[in-house]
């Protein structure tokens, strides 16, 4: 009872803290605001994780692992689809996630890079990294041999960035109360896709730009890291 009970306390200050966190920041969160909402002593934080800092990286990954079990990268597309149904896949995840009200993660990362602390740069990399390989990859096999590693890290930015400012935006204006951007987010995906692929389409058939070339998804995924 007692080892269940610990689990519990611990479980509700990951949460508490996730929101604390998404809404303040790190440097204006408080641990006694923490564990009032987490309903726990003010001493819990560091009997859990022994301080603050500790108790925000480990916010950030809980609610990142909780947001990528209930949206998979990879969208439910397998990996031996077409390249073009497993980036929309992707798309479709990324949009989801974001888009979801209860993510966590995603907000803390917008209040840690208005106002850095690199407190969540090792745990960000840790996390992130395996996932922008896969889309590097992807990117690489849809764009076809011999595009250089700039071309390839471009398109990926430019196709993540589709993604990630208009659902950021739509964010801001409902907390000014104002209309959503964005009313139906498969439309929304359809839209992205339509653009990337089109995009895509048109640097494959330009003349080749100069540059360092990739020879396959790995190679472009650790050479642009």
């Amino acid at each position: 009872m007692g080892r269940r009970k610990s689990g519990e306390t611990r479980e509700k200050l990951l949460t508490a803290a996730s929101d604390v966190f998404v809404d303040r920041g790190f440097r204006d969160a408080t641990v006694a605001e923490i564990c009032r909402r987490a309903g726990a002593n003010i001493s819990a934080v560091n009997y859990y994780f022994g301080s603050k800092e500790a108790l925000y990286q480990e916010a950030w990954r809980h609610s990142f692992a909780a947001s990528i079990k209930i949206h998979p990268p990879d969208g439910g597309v397998s990996a031996d689809a077409p390249a073009a149904e497993r980036l929309r896949g992707q798309v479709r995840a990324l949009i989801a996630r974001i888009a979801d009200r209860d993510n966590r993660d995603f907000f803390i990362s917008q209040m840690e890079f208005i106002n850095p602390t690199g407190l969540l740069a090792e745990v960000m990399e840790s996390e992130l990294i395996p996932l922008r390989r896969n889309t590097l990859a992807l990117m690489h096999d849809l764009l076809g041999p011999g595009i250089p590693i700039q071309q390839v890290v471009f398109c990926e930015v430019c196709i993540i960035s589709m993604c990630i400012h208009p659902i950021l935006m739509q964010k801001i204006r409902r907390e000014t109360e104002g209309p959503d951007i964005i009313n139906d987010l498969e439309a929304f995906t359809n839209q992205v896709l339509t653009f990337a692929l089109a995009g895509i389409a048109a640097i494959k058939s330009a003349d080749p730009p100069s540059g360092p070339a990739l020879r396959d998804g790995a190679a472009a995924a650790t050479t642009a890291w």
